[in-house]
C-alpha cells in the first residue's frame, strides 16, 4: 500500500524540522509512526534537502541490528553525516531499542550534529528518560490510530456511503495495516488479534520482565470488556478473586500502567465541575484502538455504546483536546474537552428516540452553569434537537468536521 498523507501531523511536525528541539512521535506499535517519518522525509526532499543529509534507522530492521547501544549509535552517525555540509537530518524509528539511546541523542544535541526526529512504543519510557537530560529541549507528538476522515482516506471513499463505512470503522478500527487486507472479519480479525499478542509481548510482558503474562491477560479482558465504565483496581482484584486468583492492588495497578505506557490503555480522570477538582477515585480506561479490542474479545453488537463513547474520547484525543470525564452533583457528563481555546461539554447516546433518553442527556447537560459550547452525539441521522442552547450532532458528522 502506498503512504497516504495523513496531512494532519505533517502539518503539526514539519514546521519543528531544521529547529534547536528534537521532535519525539509517540504511540502505540504499528500506528503509523514509521510512515509519517516516510512523510517527513519525502517533505524534506520535496524542499531540495539532499539524499546524503537525510539519514533513517529503523530499528524494526534487521539491516540495523549492528546498532545495539548509544556508541554503535553515535559511531555510524558520526561517520555518515563526516564531511556533509549544511542542514542534516536524522531520523530513528523505535529509538527505545538501543540501549542507552537517550546518550547519544543527547549528544547530537547538544553538539548540533542533526536535527533529530525519534519515534517510540513506550510513553515511560520516553518520559523518563528525556525528562532528566533533555528537560525544555524536545516536543512530544502523540501518533493515534486513524480517525474516521483518515479510515475513508486510506479506503479511497467519497462522500455518499459514510453510513457503511462507519460500520465497518467500528468493527475493525483505525489500525492502518488492515487496509492491507480485505475488510472481512476471517481476514481482519486473525490479523488484529497477532498484532495484540504482539504489542503485548514486546511493549508489556518483555520490557517489564512480567513473569505471570495469564493474569495480565485476565486484567487486559476486563478493561477491554469494561471501557467506557467506571473501573478500579479494586473491581478488578474483586474479579480476579471470583475467579480463585488472588492479588494485590498495588500489583493491578502496576500492570495497568504498563498497557497505558504501551498505549493499548488511555486512563480518563473524574473532574468536580461544580467543586472545580480531579477526582482521586472512579476513573475511566478506553483502549487504545477498539479493533485491537475487537481482535482479542470478539465484536459483540451488545457493547456498542461505550464503544462509541471510545470512539469520540480518541477522536478529541487526535483532535489535541485534554479530555476528562465530568461530574455534577451526582451525574456523569461523558467528556469534559479542553485545549487552551476551546472548551466543549459532550454527551454520547446511541440514539434519542425516546424522551427519557432525551431528556437524560441534555438535562445533564442543561445544569453546568457556564456558557461554552455543549453537545449531545447520537447516531441519529436526520432527526436534529436543540434545547436550550445545546447542540444535537449525528456521530458520524462529528467525526468529519474539521
Amino acid at each position: 500500500m502506498n503512504e497516504i498523507n495523513r496531512s494532519s501531523y505533517i502539518d503539526q511536525i514539519s514546521p519543528f524540522l531544521n529547529k534547536p528541539l528534537i521532535k519525539i512521535l509517540t504511540g502505540m506499535r504499528r500506528v503509523g509512526k514509521s510512515s509519517i517519518v516516510k512523510l517527513l522525509i519525502t517533505h524534506l526532499r520535496e524542499q531540495g534537502i539532499p539524499e546524503k543529509a537525510i539519514l533513517y534507522i529503523n530499528k524494526e530492521s534487521l539491516v540495523w541490528d549492528f546498532i545495539r547501544d548509544y556508541a554503535d549509535l553515535n559511531k555510524y552517525v558520526i561517520e555518515t553525516f563526516k564531511g556533509i555540509k549544511g542542514e542534516k537530518f536524522l531520523f530513528i524509528d523505535e529509538v527505545q531499542e538501543i540501549y542507552q539511546w537517550e546518550k547519544a541523542v543527547n549528544s547530537f544535541l547538544t553538539d548540533n550534529i542533526a536535527d533529530l526526529t525519534i519515534t517510540g512504543s513506550n510513553a515511560g519510557l520516553l518520559a523518563s528518560e528525556l525528562a532528566s537530560l533533555l528537560s525544555g529541549r524536545y516536543i512530544d507528538f502523540s501518533i493515534h490510530p486513524l480517525s474516521f476522515k483518515e479510515f475513508l482516506l486510506f479506503r479511497g471513499k467519497k462522500s455518499g456511503n459514510e453510513r457503511d463505512e462507519f460500520r465497518l470503522y467500528l468493527r475493525y478500527g483505525g489500525m492502518p495495516g488492515i487496509h492491507n487486507l480485505s475488510l472481512r472479519d476471517d481476514m481482519i480479525f486473525p490479523y488484529l488479534n497477532a498484532l495484540y499478542s504482539s504489542i503485548v509481548l514486546k511493549d508489556v510482558v518483555s520490557r517489564n520482565q512480567i513473569r505471570d503474562p495469564a493474569l495480565l491477560d485476565l486484567i487486559i479482558r476486563f478493561v477491554f470488556d469494561n471501557c467506557g465504565n467506571i473501573t478500579t483496581a479494586k473491581r478488578i482484584t474483586d474479579y480476579l478473586k471470583n475467579q480463585r486468583i488472588t492479588v494485590s492492588v498495588d500489583k493491578v495497578i502496576k500492570y495497568i500502567a504498563y498497557l497505558e505506557e504501551a498505549f493499548l490503555l488511555h486512563r480518563v480522570r473524574r473532574y468536580d465541575i461544580k467543586g472545580l477538582r480531579h477526582l482521586e477515585l472512579y476513573e475511566k480506561y478506553y483502549v487504545g484502538d477498539i479493533g485491537l479490542r475487537h481482535g482479542f474479545l470478539g465484536y459483540r453488537d451488545g457493547d456498542i455504546s461505550g464503544l462509541l463513547e471510545n470512539l469520540i474520547y480518541l477522536e478529541l484525543k487526535q483532535r489535541g483536546f485534554k479530555v476528562s470525564i465530568g461530574k455534577i452533583d451526582n451525574l456523569e457528563v461523558d467528556f469534559i474537552a479542553e485545549t487552551q481555546q476551546e472548551k466543549l461539554y459532550i454527551q454520547v447516546t446511541l440514539e434519542l428516540s425516546e424522551e427519557k433518553t432525551i431528556e437524560r442527556e441534555f438535562s445533564i447537560l442543561e445544569r453546568i452553569p457556564d456558557n461554552h459550547e455543549k453537545i449531545v452525539l447520537s447516531m441519529d441521522e436526520f432527526q436534529k434537537i436543540q434545547r436550550r442552547g445545546i447542540k444535537h450532532k449525528s456521530i458520524i458528522d462529528f467525526l468529519l468536521e474539521l
